[in-house]
């Protein structure tokens, strides 16, 4: 089985960190934020481990998508913690 080329390792790095950006700040949306923040961490977590072997020049969105990622899964998921909680117990 071949190895792809190191460019093309190179490329998929980029893109995961700009994926990582546009999934991080979707998950700043109130519905669907927690899942996009969940793809975020995930191609944060694998350009992370391919920037061991090369430069990333995507690396500060990767980083801003994982910020934004963090505060959107927080406080959605306080806020959908809170409802779920009130559905659940309405009398409280």
């Amino acid at each position: 089985m071949r190895t792809k080329s190191l460019p093309m390792q190179k490329l998929k790095m980029m893109k995961q960190s700009l994926g990582c950006m546009v999934f991080g700040l979707a998950g700043m949306l109130p519905v669907i934020g927690i899942f996009s923040a969940i793809v975020a961490f995930y191609l944060s977590f694998s350009a992370s481990q391919k920037e061991k072997r090369f430069w990333n020049p995507a690396r500060p969105h990767r980083i801003i998508g994982l910020v934004s990622a963090a505060f959107g899964a927080l406080v959605w998921g306080g806020v959908d913690a809170i409802v779920i909680f009130r559905i659940i117990n309405p009398g409280t």
